[in-house]
C-alpha cells in the first residue's frame, strides 16, 4: 500500500524551497502539514548550515533518518564553482530541498544561487508556504504594501551609510515607497539611535522583532516619537521599515 505522504512528491525531480520557522517553538504552528510531509520524503538538501538544518528536520519529523540524508552546505564561504555540482542528484532523477537558517530560502539568502542554476537547467522549482519576516513585518506596519523595497543590510561604513539614509528618505517621498532593511542583531540599538538622529522627525519607523515568537513586537511611531521612547532590541532578530 502506498504511503499517503509519498503522493506529495512529484514524479519529475523538483527543487523544493522549504521555509524555516523564525523563532523557537512547534514548527506546525507556522508551517503547513504538506511541507512536513514533503520534507520527510527528500533525501538530498542544499542548506545554509548543516547543524541547524538537521535540527529543523528532526523537529518536522522525529522519524527521519538524518544519517541517511545528503547535505550540501551553501553559505558565504562556499566557492562559486562548487554550487553547480550540488544539483547532481537532480540529474539522476532525485528531488532536492533548499533550507535556509530562518525564513524563506533564496530571499536575502545564498540559496538564490542554486535556484538560479536549477532554473537555467530547466528543473521545476517549487517554493513552499511559510513565514517571511519581510512580508509579515510589512503586513503589520501599516505602511505602503503596494510599493516597497527590501534593501538587505545597509553599508557598514559610516560615511556610506549616512549617504544611504538620504537616498532612503528621497525614495520614500519620490516613489511613495516603503523602505525595508535588516541589521546584525547586536547592532540593532545602535542603528535605531542613529536613525533618530539623522532622519526627519516626520518619517515613520516600524520596528518588527521576534516575528512569530513569544515576544513578537511590531511597533510603528514617527522618528520624533522614537526619540522619546526607551527601547532595547539587542540581539533580537529584527526588521526595520521606514515610510512617510
Amino acid at each position: 500500500m502506498q504511503d499517503k505522504s509519498s503522493k506529495n512528491i512529484e514524479k519529475k525531480p523538483c527543487l523544493y524551497l522549504f521555509p524555516v520557522p523564525l523563532s523557537a517553538g512547534d514548527v506546525r504552528a507556522v508551517l503547513p502539514e504538506i511541507n512536513i510531509q514533503i520534507v520527510s520524503e527528500i533525501k538530498y538538501f542544499v542548506v545554509e548550515n548543516i547543524r541547524s538544518a538537521r535540527r529543523f528536520l528532526k523537529k518536522c519529523n522525529s522519524d527521519i533518518d538524518i544519517d541517511s540524508l545528503t547535505f550540501f552546505e551553501l553559505n558565504r564561504h562556499t566557492a562559486a564553482e562548487e554550487i553547480a555540482g550540488f544539483l547532481e542528484p537532480m540529474a539522476a532523477g532525485n528531488s532536492m530541498g533548499v533550507i535556509s537558517e530562518a525564513g524563506c530560502p533564496a530571499v536575502a539568502d545564498p540559496g538564490a544561487d542554486v535556484v538560479g542554476i536549477a532554473q537555467n537547467r530547466g528543473y521545476k522549482v517549487v517554493p513552499l508556504v511559510g513565514p517571511s519576516s519581510i512580508l509579515m513585518s510589512l503586513m503589520g506596519s501599516g505602511f505602503n504594501g503596494q510599493s516597497f523595497a527590501f534593501l538587505g543590510y545597509l553599508p557598514v561604513n559610516n560615511e556610506a551609510r549616512l549617504k544611504k539614509w538620504k537616498i532612503i528618505e528621497q525614495n520614500i517621498v519620490r516613489f511613495d515607497q516603503t523602505q525595508i532593511f535588516i541589521e546584525t542583531p547586536y547592532r540593532n540599538n545602535k542603528i535605531i539611535a542613529e536613525m533618530t538622529k539623522v532622519l526627519s522627525a516626520s518619517i515613520k519607523l516600524c520596528i518588527a522583532s521576534d516575528i512569530t515568537g513569544e515576544n513578537e513586537s511590531i511597533i510603528t511611531h514617527s522618528i520624533a516619537e522614537w526619540r522619546k521612547r526607551q527601547y532595547d532590541y539587542d540581539k533580537v532578530p529584527t526588521i526595520f521599515l521606514l515610510y512617510k
